[in-house]
């Protein structure tokens, strides 16, 4: 049987706010290990030896920044996971329906596809404030509001630096959303097949749970093209990268594979939380809001 996608404007305003709003909460949960993802991805650029650890760097930057350091970059994060959010989760069943009408089929190729377009669109709007929010993250001092870094790098570096690694970030969004929603979807109709789990929370849990180990796999080391794009003038040494290519290749050639999984533990310790967050969030939005389960 066909899909149909035919929704009043009150069920489209729900199903994009409950979406925006389960991975804002989930944003500001695990915000403090975005920050040390960040500062771990830019160690040692154009060098290999000894990494720092996640637990050494955490207490490194509390000590000389305080504790107030691991919330750097909230504000922009959170207006971005409103919108990015929002459509990243909110355009998934809309694409769903559309693959469902157009090729006659239900099968995780077309739930892949969905989710990368989704996260491909939703990153392209977004991605200024993605690059402010890692500009903040590696100030060592918090002086300027985001308004004014925002303006400063329009000003010093141009309008088009708002979308400094906007291709690594698409492919990224493109990765995540595709592995996250298709495996948390594909996981809840297995789990519910071959064992006795049903739809709530327990499923949620257990299919969101295997969703942020795949997600992170799979994205770990475009995550950190991105963020070196995003942080070029922190990454003089080795000169520009001129695209995400470049940067993948100069890194392999400068820093060993290794490098390429620079922070990947705590993207794992944020990625892992933050799908189960904002899975089990959304869900629960979505039933108060009389929609369907994802």
């Amino acid at each position: 049987m066909k899909a149909k996608w035919g929704v009043s404007s009150s069920d489209a305003f729900y199903h994009f706010s409950t979406s925006g709003m389960s991975v804002a909460t989930a944003t500001g949960i695990t915000h403090p290990l975005d920050v040390l993802k960040v500062r771990l991805q830019m160690q040692l650029v154009g060098q290999r030896g000894p990494l720092t650890g996640m637990g050494k760097l955490s207490m490194q930057v509390v000590k000389s920044e305080g504790l107030r350091a691991l919330y750097l970059g909230l504000t922009p994060a959170l207006m971005r996971s409103v919108l990015y959010g929002g459509l990243r989760l909110g355009l998934y069943e809309p694409s769903k329906c559309v693959c469902e009408l157009a090729f006659e089929s239900r099968n995780v190729l077309m739930k892949i596809a969905s989710g990368a377009f989704s996260g491909a669109v939703a990153t392209a709007l977004t991605n200024p404030m993605e690059v402010l929010k890692v500009r903040l993250q590696m100030r060592r001092t918090n002086t300027h509001g985001s308004i004014q870094v925002l303006q400063k790098i329009a000003s010093d570096e141009g309008i088009a630096a708002l979308w400094k690694g906007v291709g690594p970030a698409m492919t990224r969004a493109a990765a995540l959303t595709a592995s996250q929603l298709a495996t948390y979807d594909e996981s809840k109709q297995m789990l519910m097949k071959w064992t006795s789990v049903q739809e709530g929370f327990f499923l949620h849990l257990i299919a969101s749970t295997i969703a942020g180990t795949v997600s992170t796999i799979m994205t770990a080391p475009v995550d950190m093209v991105k963020t070196r794009l995003m942080l070029q003038q922190q990454s003089q040494r080795v000169g520009s990268y001129k695209n995400g290519f470049h940067c993948a290749y100069q890194v392999l050639q400068t820093e060993g594979p290794r490098g390429l999984y620079k922070g990947a533990l705590a993207m794992f310790a944020r990625l892992g939380p933050q799908t189960t967050i904002t899975f089990i969030v959304c869900e629960q939005l979505r039933g108060l809001a009389g929609l369907k389960a994802l």
